[in-house]
């Protein structure tokens, strides 16, 4: 890749500033594509945009920009669309930044100022190659403190018709997927995550391989119409929305499993309200899958175990009765006609047990525990 530097000023970057859906984001008099189609959506917080601008306003020198330079003579930025339309919406009056407690727009000030900010110089590298060296010059550069994410890098290397149409239905500020998918999702469409997370539930994980083997498609039909099943199934199977919750359960691996599986909404949705109200269960995320699963893996769920007042408290009486019986402080070991029958355990010796299964409804408390030693404990929990 050959790499030339060239000085343009503020006033010849703002010049034929636009933004709008169809042709995107343009600049320097309308010869530079701001976010051609590898590029990330406007990420900036409001304290990263001001900095710009006092760089600018106080002369002090910003980070050097990288310009593609097209076939046609034209050029895309690599680095510094950030930093580009921080500057461009700044002049155009988009925002304003505070100066002194006073909140100041380009327009609020006097004529020199402004000259001095339109007169100040921007350094840019100018690179020429390969589309192959531009991207991977993009990937390794820095982006001005502003991490690259992993799906960000992905559609840099696999950029071309497919990403943009993907990027049009899952990485824009309210994108349809957005508006059907926000009580179900976290994250944030513009930092990639609504669509990385499509791929991954329609790939079973397998992102860079389904985005490379769909790079040239003309469209992104199936990945919107299977996200948009996903979702309608969700919708239909907990009506009930609980946005807390539910943001965090992978609704694609659920409906790629149980899709076809005839389901009770209102047998669910009770069974699901019931688990959401008990104490014992510390991970109400897992409910939705526990509920679909036949109910088997506890772990799932992560229900509450016996704390230690409560472990010591059983192991006392269990000990104290067992001394005054002459049997066992482990009922299990009472029972057996074996040499442990009457053995006194010490407290590190034994673990505490539901005598009710809480998968029964027996509760974790001092009414339902039972010590039993560290052997039986575990034969019990393995049946």
């Amino acid at each position: 890749m050959r790499i030339t530097p060239k000085s343009i000023t503020v006033r010849d970057l703002v010049n034929g500033y636009e933004d709008n859906e169809e042709l995107g984001v343009r600049a320097y008099g309308g010869k530079l594509d701001v976010r051609p189609p590898y590029q990330r959506e406007f990420v900036y917080k409001d304290k990263q945009r001001n900095a710009v601008i006092e760089t600018l306003r106080q002369d002090f020198p910003l980070n050097v920009m990288y310009w593609a330079v097209r076939d046609d003579g034209t050029f895309e930025v690599i680095d510094g669309q950030q930093r580009t339309i921080s500057i461009c919406q700044y002049v155009e009056g988009d925002f304003s930044i505070e100066i002194d407690g006073h909140q100041m727009a380009f327009h609020n000030f006097q004529d020199d100022q402004q000259k001095q900010i339109l007169d100040y110089e921007l350094m840019v590298y100018l690179c020429e190659g390969a589309d192959s060296e531009k991207l991977e010059w993009f990937k390794v550069i820095n982006i001005a403190g502003e991490k690259l994410t992993d799906q960000e890098l992905r559609n840099a290397v696999y950029h071309g018709q497919w990403v943009t149409k993907a990027k049009q239905y899952f990485s824009k500020n309210g994108c349809p997927a957005y508006g059907i998918a926000s009580d179900y999702m976290k994250g944030s469409p513009i930092r990639q995550d609504y669509l990385e997370t499509a791929i991954s539930w329609i790939s079973d994980g397998k992102i860079t391989e389904y985005m490379g083997g769909h790079q040239h498609d003309a469209n992104v039909n199936e990945l919107w119409l299977y996200f948009k099943g996903v979702i309608d199934w969700v919708g239909a199977t907990f009506p009930t929305k609980r946005p807390q919750q539910m943001r965090s359960v992978q609704w694609g691996a659920l409906y790629n499993t149980y899709k076809d599986v005839k389901l009770e909404p209102a047998e669910l949705e009770k069974r699901v309200a019931d688990l959401m109200g008990d104490l014992d269960v510390k991970r109400k995320v897992g409910i939705y899958e526990f509920v679909l699963g036949g109910e088997a893996e506890t772990k799932l769920l992560e229900v509450r175990v016996f704390d230690e007042k409560t472990k010591l408290a059983a192991y006392e009486q269990q000990t104290a009765a067992a001394r005054e019986s002459r049997t066992s402080n482990c009922p299990v070991c009472t029972a057996g006609s074996n040499a442990n029958a009457t053995r006194i355990y010490e407290y590190s010796e034994m673990d505490a047990d539901h005598v009710t299964a809480w998968s029964k409804n027996g509760p974790t408390d001092l009414s339902n525990c039972e010590m039993l030693c560290v052997p039986h404990n575990r034969a019990k929990g393995n049946r």
